[in-house]
């Protein structure tokens, strides 16, 4: 994406924030190609089926925006770090509201953890919160990174920190992860 549509983006989410709702119609098509891809992320991380296609997913966080309380946009990166902590809400709503065998994704993207589990989204959903009760920083760059696809450096922006500080607070995330989500594993006999 081009700097000057990372700053057209930026304008928009803060006119829509004003209340302007052409901008809303403006920014859409401008999102939308990095949205699929998130959205495409989620569901490829998917073992057990798609309940939900990506322009379904994609739907479903506009909704969310739009009904939700509104959001103090500050840049492009705050809006996709924040819709695709809304992707893995929905997937996680989805996963319970079937009650069904949960979607299994992959914490491959973790490699210097060892071997890694396929958890559930339901069982990562349920780690993040316990995570994000102990270290919200560190829940909210796994966040972002993991399911929000964004670089290191767009983290580091967003949250408005030392990329060394974001590197060393992912790794140690990801150790925590490995941990709660081996120990859980064990604990119900999978």
């Amino acid at each position: 994406m081009s700097e000057s549509q990372t700053i057209e983006i930026t304008k928009l989410l803060q006119a829509w924030n004003a209340g302007d709702q052409q901008a809303l119609e403006q920014l859409v098509p401008l999102v939308e190609k990095e949205l699929r891809k998130i959205a495409k992320a989620y569901l490829r991380r998917e073992y057990n089926g798609r309940p939900l296609q990506t322009t379904e997913l994609i739907d479903g966080v506009f909704l969310r925006l739009i009904k939700g309380k509104p959001v103090e946009w500050q840049s492009r990166t705050d809006f996709f770090a924040i819709s695709a902590e809304i992707m893995r809400r929905i997937l996680v709503d989805e996963a319970r509201k079937r009650n069904r065998a949960v979607p299994q994704i992959t914490l491959a993207e973790m490699p210097d953890v060892g071997a890694p589990q396929r958890p559930d989204v339901i069982a990562l959903d349920e780690a993040l919160k316990d995570l994000a009760r102990l270290d919200p920083l560190k829940s909210r760059i796994v966040e972002m990174r993991f399911f929000g696809g964004l670089t290191m450096e767009e983290i580091a922006e967003v949250l408005k920190l030392s990329l060394k500080k974001v590197k060393t607070e992912w790794s140690n995330a990801k150790r925590w992860l490995y941990r709660e989500l081996s120990r859980e594993s064990k604990e119900s006999g999978q």
